[in-house]
């Protein structure tokens, strides 16, 4: 259990999140969106104001991105969206894959699209959007995966950039989230 907090404030919400080791050096504060509704409508308003114009469709990856592409896509009027899973499903046909290195998930993941999702992406301008964008690792994933299915990414967003992530120019968020030195 966490004995460190930080005190996020964000969209008009604040919260306190556990500051928790992910390494023997590095610890980061756990923003878990999911179970949130307040917070994440709150935040899809707020990245409504962001999103290029010229946005078709958003693309984010299973599962803490979910209600905030859900939310998203409703304030800008949009009818679907799409999700990348995790695995291949026994009901995919025609199936396209990449493998996503993430600091949060421990180990390789693969990120997978169904045919019927890479013909709602081909030809289309994709946002790219996760709740935290740290390294980068799923956003490239899915740059592959829209890539691979003959989209364009016009844009990557999230709702909190941690650590380098908040200094680099070429991604919409809300607020930064500082990382921090692991306890033992």
């Amino acid at each position: 259990m966490a004995d460190r907090f930080y005190k996020l404030h964000v969209a008009g919400c604040t919260r306190s999140l556990p500051i928790l080791n992910v390494t023997d050096s590095l610890a980061i504060a756990g923003f878990i969106m999911l179970g949130d509704p307040d917070l994440t409508l709150a935040c899809a308003k707020a990245l409504a104001k962001k999103v290029p114009a010229n946005t078709d469709i958003i693309l984010t990856a299973e599962t803490k991105g979910i209600p905030l592409a859900a939310d998203l896509a409703r304030e800008l009027g949009m009818k679907r969206y799409v999700v990348a899973r995790k695995s291949v499903k026994a009901y995919m046909e025609n199936a396209i894959w990449v493998e996503d290195i993430s600091i949060t998930t421990k180990g390789v993941q693969n990120l997978c699209l169904d045919g019927v999702d890479v013909d709602r992406i081909k030809g289309k301008n994709v946002l790219l959007l996760d709740d935290v964008i740290s390294t980068g690792g799923s956003m490239k994933a899915l740059a592959e995966l829209t890539e691979k299915a003959g989209g364009t990414v016009i844009g990557e967003a999230c709702v909190l950039a941690e650590g380098d992530a908040a200094k680099r120019n070429d991604i919409l968020f809300l607020e930064p989230l500082p990382l921090f030195e692991a306890q033992k």
